[in-house]
């Protein structure tokens, strides 16, 4: 069973499932984002955002695989990148982190810590271009937008509270924290997907880690 994890790039960004590859809330501000749902170019936008980043930043997503079955990705980027992150009551993320917009799994792959490691994934790559940490805008209270990656799910895997919010907290997680987890990305990655059954390729709801 082949298993891995790839950088986000134009050619697999198809291999997002179809909610999140139309998904323009993190990479347009909130008008630019209903003109391109409007005018039904969503995708278009997409693509032009993930090019822009890839050519001035770098990679800004990773994509889990199993037997080539995409099962989960995660997308991050400095908060310059991301113009949805100043209209939040949380705001500035700190000059110091890259902000963690989204990450989601297939239902059938939750529960077994893949989640840690896209995160560890993530804090590996943005350290060695500089940067000291993650933080993320958080979801709190009984409604979850799709967006927005619940609070309970980051404290969960490790990110701790730094700006609190009824709604919107901001959290950050320390890249020191990350990178002294026991065990490489890639021993992690096999042990946690060691068990997982890939099938048919489907559409299904996603959720958070």
């Amino acid at each position: 069973m082949g298993r891995r994890i790839a950088p986000l790039t134009l050619d697999n960004l198809g291999d997002l499932p179809l909610p999140c590859r139309a998904c323009v809330f993190w990479e347009l501000d909130p008008v630019s984002a209903r003109v391109a749902e409007e005018s039904g170019k969503p995708e278009l936008e997409k693509e032009g955002w993930i090019s822009a980043v890839l050519l001035e930043w770098g990679s800004c997503g990773r994509v889990v695989y199993v037997d080539e079955l995409p099962v989960g990705y995660v997308l991050y980027a400095p908060p310059a990148y991301v113009p949805r992150s100043s209209a939040f009551p949380t705001s500035p993320v700190s000059p110091d982190a890259v902000q963690l917009m989204v990450s989601r799994l297939l239902p059938g792959y939750q529960g077994q810590g893949i989640g840690r490691v896209l995160v560890q994934t993530v804090v590996k790559d943005v350290v060695g271009r500089g940067f000291k940490a993650i933080e993320a805008f958080g979801a709190a209270g009984r409604e979850t937008p799709s967006c927005l990656l619940p609070a309970d799910h980051l404290r969960a895997v490790g990110f701790k509270t730094v700006r609190p919010h009824h709604r919107y907290p901001r959290l950050r997680l320390e890249a020191r924290t990350t990178l002294s987890w026991k065990g490489d990305v890639e021993v992690a990655l096999e042990r946690l997907l060691g068990g997982a059954r890939g099938g048919p390729r489907k559409e299904p709801a996603l959720r958070p880690f």
